[in-house]
């Protein structure tokens, strides 16, 4: 369970790493030195004068020619701020590699150091996160603790934390059906429950974790469709966002852990169904504003998914090629079908994203329908409210009794048919009366804003896998013989990592991935291959020279 040997890939991230460090300790210690000349200046001139200052600070930048940068003309008094995306440092657009920010700080110009000072501090931070995860999830310095399950601890943690959000965090909203507040609150408590499900190893709410993740991949159906579907922004530059948000932080979980792209397999499953949605909406665009196009569109999703899945084969002959990406195999329990892992999971859930597309389409009728029924009569309003209460009640009771309550192994032959119908029920018994749409737990919204990285990170500061590719079957254990204590502490610890994890990754991504410039975009990408194969390069050298000096 020791760390090994490091990977080309860990030699590769720790060398980033370093740079990172070192580029920032340099900018903040430019920023001080910059911000204590100013304040030497201004005293100066205040002695001199006898009064307030005149005109501005000039700071020497150090160049050749002894410039002078002019602070508060160009910073408004602070430290220059990192670029728009789009520009150079000075603000006017430029896509040459030399006058890029990355560059300039790698040549260590004081004014490029002091205008990436925040993405290079945010760099930091995440690589530190992703240092620890490797300390405490391949190193013996932590010792791993075992799971336990008790239905009674497992519900009284999360029956008081509903009660805290319900009590302290409610909020009003737009009486809107299903808006964001509310699918954010919406996989936030789920969220929870997905988990305590896997720090309790809680195997008796196997099937409700499964509609759980149903649920997500709905919501990747209902809120890609509503984006692209309401503004057609199918640019290359919101589309290279969402890939970074999805799977930037799993690239470097794989490259630091030597785990596999598949270990995380939410990741994959939901950028490939982002992907699909995007594909749909943006081939033939322009025929987005009738609905029998849409309606074709929605067909050719089925008939794509039955084609790519209900027929194994084909799915295996497209796939195989991609064996370095998508195959995996548990190393406790080995798999001669390293492609079995990808086909399972996906073919679980390759239905209901389609499913979430038609719920965006035809979102704003269900919306007017239930305006009108709140716009009737008080007497036939509570009629009407009452009959579709109990109607999605009785719906909702017939799914459990003759489906959720399936053996697993009979439920997941029927789930991918049968999982629109527990969503289906909970959105409108959670949307029937205005109080119910506008009301929301703001706790569980901000925990629904950070599911990735809480999913992710869960595999390495909550839960323990120590070897890798393997699963999260051990607990971060910091107080032995406390589980109680020791689960508020390692709690407290994974949401904190998980939220500036959020954080550090979209800075990464405002700084490094624009909206709308898309040559600037392409230059990023180039140096950013460049640099990945430079440093794959390096790790590859290091740990040939290793091999080679060793005993």
């Amino acid at each position: 369970m020791g760390a090994g040997s490091l990977t080309a890939g860990q030699v590769a991230c720790l060398a980033a790493y370093a740079t990172a460090v070192v580029l920032w300790v340099w900018s903040e210690y430019l920023n001080y030195r910059h911000k204590h000349a100013k304040k030497s200046q201004t005293h100066a001139r205040a002695d001199s004068s006898g009064g307030d200052a005149e005109g501005k600070p000039l700071l020497p930048l150090g160049g050749p020619n002894g410039a002078l940068l002019d602070v508060e003309a160009t910073t408004g008094g602070a430290a220059p701020t990192t670029p728009a995306p789009g520009a150079d440092l000075n603000g006017k657009p430029s896509y040459a590699w030399t006058t890029s920010a990355f560059y300039r700080c790698l040549m260590l110009e004081e004014e490029a150091l002091l205008a990436c000072r925040e993405p290079l501090r945010a760099a930091v931070e995440f690589g530190t996160i992703i240092a620890w995860f490797y300390v405490a999830d391949r190193t013996g310095i932590i010792a791993p603790g075992t799971k336990s399950y008790t239905r009674d601890i497992f519900l009284f943690i999360f029956l008081v934390l509903t009660a805290v959000a319900a009590g302290y965090s409610m909020k009003q909203h737009r009486t809107l059906l299903l808006h964001r507040t509310q699918t954010e609150e919406w996989k936030g408590w789920m969220q929870v429950l997905f988990l305590l499900y896997h720090y309790f190893n809680a195997k008796e709410i196997y099937n409700a974790i499964r509609v759980f993740i149903a649920a997500y991949v709905w919501m990747t159906g209902f809120g890609n469709f509503s984006y692209y579907y309401r503004t057609a922004d199918f640019g290359i530059g919101r589309f290279s966002q969402m890939m970074w948000r999805l799977n930037f932080l799993v690239l470097f979980c794989c490259l630091a852990l030597n785990n596999s792209y598949m270990l995380y397999y939410i990741c994959p499953m939901h950028t490939l169904f982002t992907i699909l949605v995007y594909a749909a909406l943006a081939i033939g665009s322009r025929y987005n504003k009738s609905d029998l196009a849409i309606w074709l569109k929605i067909g050719a999703c089925f008939l794509t998914v039955f084609i790519l899945w209900d027929l194994k084969f084909i799915f295996y002959a497209l796939w195989t090629p991609f064996m370095f990406l998508m195959g995996y195999s548990d190393p406790r329990r080995p798999a001669s079908d390293h492609l079995y892992e990808w086909f399972f999971r996906s073919s679980l859930d390759r239905y209901i994203w389609i499913y979430g597309m038609i719920c965006a389409f035809v979102h704003p009728k269900i919306e007017k329908f239930l305006q009108a029924v709140d716009a009737m009569q008080p007497m036939r309003r509570r009629a009407m409210r009452a009959a579709l209460v109990a109607f999605w009640s009785g719906v909702g009771y017939a799914w459990y009794s003759y489906i959720y309550l399936l053996p697993k192994v009979e439920y997941n032959k029927v789930h991918p048919y049968t999982s629109w119908i527990p969503i289906t029920v909970f959105f409108m018994l959670r949307n029937v009366t205005p109080p119910m749409r506008s009301f929301s737990m703001s706790l569980y919204g901000w925990l629904g804003c950070i599911t990735l990285e809480t999913y992710i990170g869960q595999f390495h500061t909550w839960l323990l896998c120590k070897r890798p590719d393997g699963q999260p079957i051990y607990l971060l254990t910091l107080l032995p013989g406390y589980p109680l204590l020791n689960f508020a502490l390692v709690t407290a610890i994974y949401v904190t990592l998980s939220h500036r994890l959020f954080m550090t990754t979209g800075s990464l991504k405002d700084a490094v991935v624009p909206h709308d410039d898309n040559r600037l975009l392409l230059r990023n990408g180039l140096m950013m291959g460049v640099v990945a194969a430079v440093a794959g390069c390096f790790g590859l050298l290091m740990v040939e020279a290793h091999k080679m000096l060793a005993p």
